[in-house]
């Protein structure tokens, strides 16, 4: 890994937490973590370019059939993956399976890129977090051993007290806050070699006094009816919410990205 380096272009990789949600542009779209990063990095780079391939809700193996070597074709300096998580979300999950298709695609990027970046990914705070914390666990431990055999960066997002308070994410409870992927942004940063703006990005932020029952209790009622009984909807159903959306940003172009 550099120090200070001069990327000349970025391919990002995955699903929903790469595409951006729910980092809301006032046109409807998402930013992200992800188009934060290549604002930074075109501005030290004229010309940079950009491509974001994520697709919401997609599985590790959609990320392999759909992205992977798409991506491997663009030759770009720095390609990002992000993958696996949606898999340890759903009731029934082959840990096996993921960890054979992760590998298969760490084995596909490596060779046709300068710098893989791979990430432990951030997990919020709650009975979610701990119900499927054996398979997150188990998934950031295929992704600590390829990244050692394969010389990947790995960005380690789930240790980040900063990145686990409710604050960060959204009302869906899956998706950081606009604040959220601002500091995923400065992680991924920092973790290829450029200098921090923010050095305590990670750090907890400052307490504040916890909602009260009743806000609590409609919170959770909204989350319910908006969210929750969507999704599993779509898990009975076989459908996801990225069905028949195309790639974020399908091309390497030039990026002048948004506002930081």
């Amino acid at each position: 890994m550099q120090t200070n380096p001069t990327y000349t272009s970025l391919v990002a990789v995955g699903d929903s937490f790469t595409e951006g949600m729910s980092d809301l542009l006032p046109d409807g779209s998402y930013r992200g973590w992800a188009d934060l990063l290549a604002a930074r990095m075109a501005a030290r780079s004229p010309g940079f370019r950009y491509a974001n391939l994520a697709v919401r809700g997609k599985l590790i193996g959609q990320i392999v059939d759909e992205q992977v070597d798409v991506a491997a074709a663009m030759g770009a300096d720095v390609i990002t993956l992000v993958g696996g998580l949606n898999d340890t979300l759903r009731p029934k999950c082959d840990m096996a399976r993921v960890r054979d298709l992760l590998t298969q695609a760490v084995e596909r990027l490596a060779p046709h890129c300068e710098q893989l970046v791979l990430m432990r990914s951030p997990g919020r705070q709650g009975p979610v977090l701990e119900r499927f914390r054996p398979r997150m666990e188990a998934l950031f431990a295929v992704i600590d051993d390829l990244a050692k055999q394969h010389g990947t960066v790995v960005v380690d997002l789930y240790s980040a007290r900063s990145l686990a308070d409710p604050r960060m994410w959204d009302v869906d409870r899956l998706h950081l806050t606009a604040e959220g992927h601002r500091r995923v942004a400065e992680a991924v940063w920092q973790s290829l070699g450029y200098e921090p703006e923010d050095p305590e990005w990670h750090a907890p932020i400052p307490a504040t006094p916890p909602p009260g029952w009743t806000a609590r209790r409609t919170a959770d009622v909204r989350f319910a009816r908006q969210h929750l009984l969507p999704w599993i909807g779509r898990r009975l159903t076989g459908r996801s919410s990225g069905d028949g959306l195309p790639p974020k940003r399908p091309d390497l172009l030039p990026y002048e990205g948004p506002a930081r």
